[in-house]
């Protein structure tokens, strides 16, 4: 699981030579060069007679190289490429990072992620705890009909729906903003009614019964007594969203078109087009763009595994 992580972080500092070499180097290094009389000229191991020399190359023909020593290139030596082995050192390119960052609006990409996906987030929160809640603690005719039919929606493709909701965001002005990504959320989604009701489903009734005599109302429970024990559950919905909306690719390509509304999906995509043969920058680009995530987890670990929390009921 961790090697591609490796892999992405030691190609993100190497130079674009040394990604390609096979058996690869983990460890990103440079040749040693040295300066002299204002010309700068590669270091080498050379094996000559029977002992091992740092020389510098001042010149090469075909499978020969032009070796000098590194106080006085005027004296010279002609020796075998194959019997030298270039002086390297450990370098890490950092540089690739900024290069890397400032080759396109990465500041902009980063500003309408976090746009899409905290927006869309709270949307979602908010529409699917107020839906879960009527599911999971209101009684009415048909309400298991009803659920049922919003749960019939998690099997129609969204391919299904392409067209029709693009022509309703086209005659509505939102193509090429950020609308068609974030308003959808305040709607709720099926999968997350479906989880987040099931977990309330848990939470026992006598809660609910202990609330009303302590004079509390509707929307009294669900703030008190629903929000503060599910926790768990919207944090888990609050993560899985994240990293859906922050690495969704379709729904930008459909519905952006200029450059400054791209988010960081989209925008890593026309990086990657634009510089295709620069696989370190392409590298850098991309550890940045999946850091987001890998501190998420990190610092949200405790509440994502938080098992459920039942209070105020014995036996």
């Amino acid at each position: 699981m961790l090697f591609p992580l490796v892999w992405m972080v030691s190609s993100s500092l190497k130079p674009l030579a040394q990604i390609n070499l096979f058996p690869p180097r983990w460890i990103p290094t440079e040749q040693i060069k040295v300066e002299v009389d204002g010309e700068v000229y590669p270091l080498y191991e050379v094996e000559l007679d029977g002992e091992t020399r740092q020389l510098l190359m001042v010149d090469k023909v075909k499978r020969t190289g032009v070796f000098a020593q590194p106080g006085d290139i005027s004296q010279t030596m002609e020796v075998d490429v194959r019997q030298a082995e270039p002086v390297e050192r450990v370098r890490f390119r950092w540089d690739n990072y900024v290069e890397a960052m400032t080759t396109v609006p990465f500041h902009r990409y980063a500003i309408n992620t976090a746009i899409v996906v905290f927006g869309s987030m709270a949307g979602m929160l908010i529409s699917t705890t107020l839906v879960a809640y009527g599911f999971s603690r209101f009684r009415a005719p048909g309400l298991n009909i009803l659920f049922l039919i919003l749960l019939s929606t998690t099997m129609l493709p969204s391919q299904v729906m392409l067209i029709p909701t693009y022509i309703l965001f086209s005659k509505l002005g939102w193509i090429d903003t950020l609308k068609p990504l974030i308003i959808p959320s305040f709607f709720g989604g099926a999968y997350d009614v479906f989880l987040l009701r099931q977990y309330f489903m848990t939470i026992p009734l006598e809660l609910d019964d202990a609330a009303r005599i302590d004079g509390c109302g509707v929307m009294g429970i669900f703030f008190r007594i629903l929000l503060p024990l599910a926790k768990p559950a919207i944090a888990t919905l609050a993560i899985f969203h994240f990293m859906w909306a922050y690495n969704n690719f379709f729904g930008p390509l459909i519905y952006l078109q200029h450059q400054r509304n791209f988010t960081i999906a989209l925008g890593l995509q026309s990086f990657n087009a634009f510089r295709a043969a620069r696989y370190d920058l392409l590298m850098a680009a991309s550890l940045v763009t999946v850091l987001p995530c890998i501190l998420l987890f990190f610092f949200a670990q405790r509440i994502f595994i938080q098992g459920i929390v039942i209070t105020g009921v014995k036996g």
